[in-house]
């Protein structure tokens, strides 16, 4: 059993005097390619990190208690911007859809990161899904649950999100990649032996805040739904370069990193079947530049680490989540995340950026119930 869901059992017993009836787990994710290209009907290719949120759950009238915020909370019938709001969305999808859910006590305690780009809601959103139909004997493929904690994060949390984090927190497998055809809502691993190629997923968290709903992220979607209708096509998904001499201003930007996007993520499977990381790395580095220059959702730290991260050897660099702050990632030897970290942290300190934080992880597995 993992640490995170010994805390959770912990904290549920502590608060409620008696023991869970299970406890289920979910990772955060890193999106190694295929940045907001997800909503628009195309592809994205992330991998689950071995950090995680637990949900411990039992019988009695319903609360909800968080370790790592040391609080309870009712079930909310509304968003109020707290960590309550995802299990209370995942709740209301679940009775939208016509589920009986039942009083319920649980206690959460996680790992992942929070604000950071790693999909912290989305981690516990699929641990509260998968605990209760655990719990509830509801018998929900994962994929429909990936569905309902899609649906709970923008009809009820307020966020626009696609598919992306809540499909990789739920199927992801250790050691794999999930290439995710957001359209079709098709998904296939991916091989992704770090192990074998000597390199490690190296994440600096450059500590700059992000509030989705609070960005350019509705905007930019927009600016993508506008491109779509002007190419009378549904999605971006369905443009092909040539289509884009037809866009000018905003729309031309935004449509030109979705398009070309897509096509660096099916070429990036590739490479990862190939084994080629040389390959995989240049076409991260292009995403990055693509995000900075066209989509407009990188910042000076993000591009500081991605040039710092090249310049150390780093056979592959990128923002990763949505932008606007949190996280950048980099696949680069073990042996060199030392060096770099001192390097960005120098660097961050003399341009006066927030002090930065740095993870390593690995490929992990998904969304699991441990009884």
């Amino acid at each position: 059993m993992r640490q995170t869901e010994q805390r959770a059992i912990q904290a549920y017993q502590e608060q409620f005097r008696e023991k869970p009836a299970l406890v289920a787990s979910a990772p955060g994710r890193v999106n190694l390619i295929g940045e907001h290209t997800d909503y628009n009907g195309g592809f994205v290719l992330p991998c689950a990190i071995d950090r995680r949120v637990a949900l411990a759950i039992g019988h009695g009238d319903t609360q909800l208690y968080s370790a790592d915020f040391q609080e309870r909370r009712q079930l909310l019938g509304k968003r109020e911007g707290s960590w309550a709001d995802y299990p209370s969305g995942v709740v209301w999808a679940m009775k939208e859809q016509g589920y009986e859910v039942p009083t319920f006590r649980g206690a959460f305690a996680g790992d992942v990161p929070l604000a950071g780009g790693l999909s912290s809601s989305a981690a516990i959103e699929a641990a509260t899904a998968l605990a209760l139909d655990e719990f509830l004997q509801f018998r929900i493929p994962k994929k429909d649950l990936a569905v309902l904690c899609q649906h709970a994060e923008n009809a009820f949390v307020g966020v626009n999100s696609g598919i992306m984090d809540q499909y990789a927190s739920l199927l992801c497998q250790a050691g794999m990649a999930l290439l995710i055809d957001c359209r079709s809502l098709e998904a296939e691993p991916v091989p992704l032996n770090l192990t074998e190629a000597r390199l490690t997923l190296f994440v600096c968290d450059t500590q700059v805040s992000r509030e989705l709903g609070a960005t350019g992220y509705n905007a930019r979607r927009q600016a993508c739904e506008q491109a779509a209708r002007i190419l009378g096509i549904k999605e971006l998904r369905d443009a092909q370069i040539q289509d884009l001499d037809r866009l000018s201003g905003e729309e031309l930007k935004r449509a030109r990193h979705v398009v070309t996007e897509n096509a660096r993520v099916l070429e990036a499977v590739e490479a990862l079947r190939r084994h080629d990381f040389v390959e995989f790395g240049q076409l991260m580095y292009a995403s990055h530049r693509s995000l900075r220059n066209d989509y407009e959702v990188s910042t000076p730290e993000l591009d500081t680490f991605v040039e710092l991260a090249s310049q150390s050897g780093a056979v592959g660099a990128r923002l990763t989540g949505a932008g606007f702050g949190g996280c950048a990632i980099a696949l680069i030897k073990p042996e060199d995340t030392e060096a770099l970290a001192h390097t960005v942290q120098q660097n961050f300190e003399a341009r006066g950026f927030k002090q930065p934080v740095f993870y390593t992880f690995k490929p992990a597995a998904g969304a699991e119930v441990v009884k």
